[in-house]
């Protein structure tokens, strides 16, 4: 006859009970490996320039990001280092240079065709953590391998919004003709959206879930959440208007081509004028003028797609534990919303290329916004996370070998989150350097000069920002060699900051700011051919 004991063990109850042992000894060790390491929140927004109450853009409604920007540190002068949603992307994440990637389009991985480089998730994957991406973190597509570089970069594959599949579909409802159409401006009511829902809706509610889940376990995570708005087409929740009233856009000197502006320099923002609200403008190609009347609801809608973002980053950060997770938010690029002229990005203008970046970390939490006037880029990111969350030192790429697997051509920005770090003089060496492809030099739809594919590109604009000036020269480029002819350039442009901060005023045919054009020309050259 059995004994109790021997009834209660049996075979498939000893498996769960040795498994039990096993998982509690797992928790108790990676409680004791993991519990000093700080969680990352990576939180990046497609096509956002600072157009935040933070930045003190006196148009912006985003209070929840106001917000978490006063318990942080804020970058006053962050440039991506293309216009462009892939190469800007995976520059950052890898932490190399477009060049470096070989990528100014969408249509290559650099894996396969440069190195197989690492990326800022896969770091951290790499020491511990459990990586996850939401959204729009890579540029879905060949650009990363079509599967969001899982498995090297993700412990998980990138869940995407089931809604995602009707971003630029027909489901805006133009009053007029009371029909579905493409529009630009494309506010709406979410209820007779398909599934009853927007991408980023649904993105935020799964970070939301992913949060709760890891409060249940002493395992670090690196979560990258990535939002598709202010991306056109400006659809959003109707409601967001009425915090935008139109009247405060109503600028009548805002849209003009700038005198002295080479050609190669212009975008025609070709992508929106497929969309059908534009076309109906009959806008003359490729120069305009935009309807104002238009430009305005353009600013409008671009404003609210924005208090959206923040609405949405509100309602996330609500489930954030402060005390043990970095949190750092940027954007691939900027947007123009008249300046110049242009309604895009695809551009090397300060408007173009210059993002929002703000760093919280637990040991910098502040009690006022702390803002860093020296100039950072996104490449400098991969460094800057990995100090703070004292992972081991990313290395900078060794000068002529940048197949390095690990390495990085960006620098920590540790240093300026205390005044201590600051450097007496920022003015001296503090640079960022960011480029453009066109196929030529005058404006052109076929083939796109906003985004040309590689085998299209004749010229690469080169642009050196430092705390005064911006230069830029655009070079003769070949695609096959990926080689600059310095010898043979299309264009200049020079402007001076500390008179012209919207860059309206080409300076570089003006004779008294020769030396200053030949300099910051050598030390573009110099940085670029370091390289």
């Amino acid at each position: 006859m059995l004994n109790a004991l021997q009834l209660i063990l049996t075979p498939s109850l000893v498996m769960r009970l040795l498994f039990l042992l096993l998982f509690s000894t797992f928790t108790s060790c990676a409680h004791s490996t993991n519990a000093s390491k700080k969680n990352v929140l990576f939180i990046i927004v497609d096509d956002l320039r600072p157009a935040l109450g933070c930045y003190a853009d006196l148009l912006a409604l985003t209070p929840n990001i106001d917000r978490l920007a006063e318990k942080s540190t804020l970058f006053q002068r962050a440039y991506a280092q293309q216009a462009l949603c892939a190469p800007s992307r995976n520059s950052a994440l890898t932490s190399r240079r477009p060049d470096t990637i070989h990528l100014y389009d969408f249509y290559s991985y650099w894996r396969t065709s440069v190195g197989n480089f690492t990326t800022i998730p896969q770091y951290f994957k790499e020491h511990g953590y459990k990586t996850y991406s939401i959204g729009k973190v890579f540029h879905p597509g060949a650009s990363s391998n079509f599967n969001d570089d899982f498995p090297f970069s993700w412990s998980n594959k990138t869940y995407h919004p089931s809604t995602e599949k009707w971003m630029n579909d027909a489901v805006c409802y133009d009053k007029i003709s009371q029909q579905l159409q493409r529009n630009l401006i494309c506010p709406v009511d979410v209820n007779r959206m398909p599934l009853h829902s927007l991408p980023d809706i649904q993105s935020i509610g799964t970070a939301k879930q992913l949060l709760s889940t890891f409060k249940k376990t002493s395992i670090p995570f690196f979560i990258a959440i990535g939002l598709h708005k202010p991306h056109i087409p400006f659809r959003f929740p109707s409601k967001y208007l009425r915090y935008h009233d139109i009247d405060k856009f109503k600028k009548n000197d805002f849209i003009h081509v700038p005198p002295n502006l080479p050609t190669v320099a212009f975008n025609p923002y070709n992508d929106i004028r497929l969309r059908d609200d534009v076309r109906k403008l009959n806008i003359s190609f490729p120069f305009g003028p935009m309807v104002k009347s238009f430009a305005w609801h353009i600013r409008q809608a671009y404003y609210a797609a924005v208090t959206y973002v923040d609405d949405l980053l509100g309602d996330l950060l609500q489930s954030v534990d402060f005390s043990n997770t970095i949190i750092l938010l940027t954007s691939d690029h900027g947007y123009s919303l008249g300046e110049h002229a242009e309604f895009a990005k695809y551009t090397n203008f300060e408007i173009g290329v210059r993002v929002p970046l703000i760093i919280y970390s637990p040991e910098y939490q502040r009690n006022a916004t702390y803002k860093v006037h020296a100039l950072a880029e996104l490449v400098d990111i991969f460094p800057t996370l990995v100090e703070l969350a004292t992972l081991p030192t990313i290395k900078s790429c060794r000068k002529g070998y940048f197949k390095q697997t690990t390495c990085t051509e960006g620098k920590s920005l540790v240093r300026y989150f205390s005044a201590a770090g600051m450097p007496l003089n920022i003015t001296n060496y503090q640079f960022a350097i960011s480029q453009y492809p066109r196929p030529g030099i005058f404006p052109t739809q076929y083939p796109d000069s906003d985004k040309p594919r590689l085998k299209y590109i004749k010229i690469m604009g080169y642009s050196l920002r430092t705390i005064r000036f911006r230069y830029t020269i655009w070079l003769e480029f070949n695609p096959k060699t990926f080689k600059r002819n310095w010898h043979k350039y299309y264009g200049e442009e020079l402007y001076d900051h500390s008179i012209d901060p919207e860059e309206n005023l080409n300076l570089v045919n003006r004779h008294e700011f020769d030396a200053i054009k030949l300099q910051l020309k050598h030390l573009l050259r110099s940085k670029l051919e370091n390289n």
